[in-house]
């Protein structure tokens, strides 16, 4: 293995996590103390933004719609009917059961979606317009009853598009709201804002603490970090394209790994080539070029299989497979948040247009979770009815057993009374007990 591009070793900063997570601690605490007047009063000091409300009515969302040109409510329209298909085909591979392994003793599985869930949509220098689809339609797809949907304004304007998204996606309920301010509301519920269940959506790294910090009092979708792509490609591939594809994902921001592995030395050195030559030129170079010089790499291995091992030890966000035979990563790898396979594919089709998700893990936690997904939305819960008197016996004098081996007298009579009751037995813990 020969490494063409090394990233800087990464520089823990204690201090400014610390100063992260009180930050945001103080946010929760004095929203779920004050409520509504927490949330103005953090909203004016980051947003500088105190509206008369913060939900917009429907007259709101209509003014707002009418000024986002017909193309761009078009294409919103097309890309949310391919998030729509895609989150559909996987409710459907989800099913409910019943079974009846024992003679009436009744087994099943049912998907409930939550009744409430909350989509942070950023804002920020880009407004992250493709979220609305993910989060929002996805959740309407699963069943969700009540979505909330909250963006930041953005320098003290409403982001039009974004609204139309959200809007055109099914939200119930649209905030003009960001920060932690406005996951922390959803997650909490103030005077004006009622609590959800569940919370998805990206954001900075003060809306991830504040996610991590609400787990476990609302589901979250997963802990997202900075935007990855990783690119595997042999001696077909064109360095152009892996080097435009690369710096496409940098540009989410200056802490974005973009990395090449690569069975091709000639590859990875004019890949280099060219990223050097088309950063300069990009609008978003201020963003892409401390990415690439951080955290981009370009390594040389061997062989595929030394290049799909190693791409699985890095489980990375997105696995790009330029390679003469693409679809060989769909049975050799292992971790990854989404594969997109071979030359046709960009990964940008999945951040924005084709219909997949594009909340998806970072930070190597695609080793043990993918993205989010229809599923994300729903419970599945299980049930148990036991209606044959023999069976319920049987189950009786085994849990019985089962359960006084570790002790458990309560759970263990439970068992003793069917068995008792339905086969006419005498309790020998209540001998006067009659039936």
């Amino acid at each position: 293995m020969e490494r063409l591009k090394s990233a800087v070793e990464a520089v823990d900063d204690p201090a400014k996590r610390a100063a992260v997570r009180d930050t945001v601690a103080t946010v929760i605490e004095d929203v779920r103390r004050d409520g509504d007047a927490a949330v103005r009063a953090y909203s004016e000091k980051f947003d500088n933004w105190s509206p008369e409300r913060f939900r917009l009515s429907a007259e709101d969302i209509d003014r707002v719609v009418a000024t986002v040109p017909e193309q761009t409510l078009a294409d919103i329209r097309t890309v949310q009917a391919n998030v729509r298909d895609f989150a559909q085909r996987q409710l459907e591979s989800l099913r409910d059961f019943e079974v009846e392994p024992q003679p009436g003793v009744f087994l099943g599985q049912k998907n409930i979606p939550v009744s409430a869930a909350g989509a942070y949509v950023p804002g920020g220098r880009y407004p992250l317009v493709a979220s609305a689809h993910m989060t929002v339609v996805t959740a309407k797809v699963a069943g969700v009853e009540r979505v909330t949907a909250a963006t930041p304004p953005i320098r003290g304007q409403v982001p039009a598009a974004t609204v139309a998204a959200m809007h055109l996606a099914g939200a119930d309920e649209i905030l003009l709201l960001g920060g932690v301010q406005a996951v922390t509301a959803m997650a909490v519920g103030t005077e004006t804002i009622g609590r959800v269940d569940l919370l998805a959506g990206p954001g900075n790294a003060y809306v991830a603490e504040a996610k991590r910090q609400l787990f476990g009092e609302v589901g979250i979708d997963l802990f997202a970090g900075p935007t990855e792509i990783l690119v595997i490609a042999d001696d077909h591939a064109d360095p152009f394209v892996v080097a435009v594809d690369l710096l496409s994902q940098a540009e989410h921001g200056p802490d974005s790994p973009a990395v090449l592995i690569t069975t091709s030395e000639r590859v990875g050195r004019e890949v280099l080539a060219h990223v050097e030559a088309l950063l300069p030129g990009m609008p978003t170079a201020d963003f892409a070029a401390p990415a690439w010089r951080d955290h981009g790499q370009v390594i040389v291995v061997d062989d595929l299989r030394a290049a799909f091992r190693l791409a699985d030890e890095f489980a990375s966000e997105h696995v790009q497979v330029l390679t003469e035979n693409p679809r060989q990563a769909l049975t050799v790898m292992r971790n990854y948040g989404a594969l997109f396979l071979g030359e046709g594919t960009a990964v940008s089709y999945g951040d924005k247009v084709i219909g997949t998700n594009h909340t998806l893990p970072t930070r190597g936690s695609a080793n043990y979770t993918g993205g989010l997904w229809v599923g994300k939305y729903l419970k599945t819960v299980t049930y148990q009815e036991v209606t044959d008197r023999t069976s319920s016996a049987a189950l009786g004098e085994l849990l019985g057993r089962a359960a006084r081996v570790e002790s458990f007298e309560g759970h263990a009579r439970s068992g003793d009374v069917r068995v008792a009751k339905y086969r006419g037995a005498q309790l020998p813990w209540a001998p006067e007990r009659k039936w």
